[in-house]
């Protein structure tokens, strides 16, 4: 392979540090998706894209697909290997999340076009909105990609602040009644390969550059409502209060206790969001909603905490004397990606000289979407102390670099 080294590691940081200038305030990079800061870095990653000579198109969700079409290729009927991630973060989040597969992707392209043995067009595509933090769905963008979606799902969503996705949607001139459109075939994606932040420990503290994923982990999401009795907070006698909040401390107690038993089987569940009211300091809490996030890599172990949380918290209703409600919001099944794909990248690693090991992420990826329609992988580098979805987060550049140099050759060798 005679690639084009122009794309160095000094031109990946120089756009990851370009995008993180996008972001709604300066507490970290906050870029929630579909707000001006997202749209600023989709807008300056579609530049580079025709910079670098792609053909972009933007599909009726949001995602950006950067294509390259070899000489002598087919446009039509010549399936495309692709890569990239997501532009949209958490609040306060860091810098690499999900741009780092975007750049590195796009370097990699442009590596491969002098190429002359490249026999697919190659793609880097931008997912739109994988991250939940606004519209309490993630991975909204490459399910829709994927089939995995529909149109009245969509209609549903709405952000914190009552405003609806297809409002969003609607001002860049799309129709969620038109989210068919943004389906692709099994035939049009040769394979889909995802480079990203480990967002976990187990590279850096094994020193292995590489992390090659056989499971994406999947979420299955909770709300939770407590109801008790507000009164006022000098008054009622304690034995006889309905305390919302107390019955909640109990509940989120509980369920720590219950994600302990299950993490050594790849599971675990957190209390994310808690809300109270009339939320006023001289009134004893009477309502309190929460939002629980359950995470595992065996849908067996899900369900088993789903169910040891469901019993908890029917225990707590009845021994604090509170009505409580669960209602599961959304619920997916992990994900195994593809042998094929992982053995290529090991093969990568080897002739690279870079360590690399196979383990499972407990987050997810586009990549576990993308895999209901193609062949899909993820690549990880690590990440210090393996913080994620926090300012604080740093990578090295020489893992940034060994995971472009990956990545070039694993996108070479299924476009060859």
């Amino acid at each position: 392979m005679q690639a084009n080294n122009l794309y160095d590691i000094k031109w990946v940081l120089t756009q990851i540090e370009q995008v993180s200038q996008f972001s709604q305030d300066n507490a970290g990079i906050t870029r929630l998706a579909f707000t001006p800061a997202d749209h600023q870095a989709r807008n300056y990653i579609i530049s580079l894209m025709q910079a670098s000579g792609l053909t972009v198109h933007i599909d009726a969700i949001g995602n950006i697909i950067g294509r390259f079409l070899p000489e002598g290729i087919d446009t039509d009927s010549s399936p495309a290997v692709a890569t990239g991630s997501h532009l949209d973060t958490v609040p306060s989040g860091g810098k690499y999340d999900g741009v780092l597969g975007i750049v590195c992707g796009l370097a990699a392209i442009n590596r491969l076009k002098s190429c002359s043995d490249i026999r697919h067009p190659l793609e880097v595509i931008v997912f739109a909105a994988k991250e939940s933090s606004r519209f309490n769905l993630p991975t909204i963008g490459s399910k829709a990609m994927a089939g995995l979606v529909t149109a009245a799902t969509l209609n549903a969503i709405k952000d914190q602040d009552g405003i609806a996705l297809s409002a969003e949607l609607a001002a860049i001139g799309f129709q969620t009644k038109q989210i068919s459109t943004a389906n692709r075939s099994k035939n049009s994606i040769k394979d889909f390969v995802e480079l990203h932040i480990e967002q976990g420990q187990v590279l850096e503290q094994g020193r292995i550059r590489i992390g090659i994923v056989d499971k994406v982990s999947a979420p299955t999401r909770l709300k939770i409502i407590v109801l008790g009795t507000a009164g006022h907070s000098g008054v009622a006698p304690i034995e006889e209060r309905q305390d919302a909040l107390v019955s909640a401390a109990m509940i989120i107690l509980a369920i720590r206790n219950i994600a302990a038993e299950y993490e050594y089987q790849g599971a675990v569940a957190t209390v994310t969001i808690l809300k109270t009211y009339p939320g006023t300091i001289n009134v004893i809490p009477g309502k309190v909603e929460m939002w629980v996030d359950i995470r595992g890599t065996e849908h067996e172990s899900i369900i088993e905490i789903l169910q040891e949380i469901k019993d908890a918290v029917s225990s707590i209703a009845d021994d604090y004397n509170t009505p409580i409600a669960i209602e599961v919001l959304s619920s997916e099944k992990p994900v195994l990606l593809d042998d094929t794909i992982n053995q290529i990248m090991e093969a990568a690693c080897c002739k690279l000289k870079q360590t690399s090991v196979r383990l499972d992420s407990r987050v997810g990826h586009d990549a576990m979407n993308i895999a209901h329609i193609a062949p899909a992988g993820v690549v990880l580098i690590p990440c210090k102390d393996g913080i994620s979805y926090n300012a604080c987060k740093e990578v090295a550049p020489d893992d940034i670099a060994a995971g472009l140099d990956v990545l070039t050759e694993i996108l070479y060798q299924l476009a060859k």
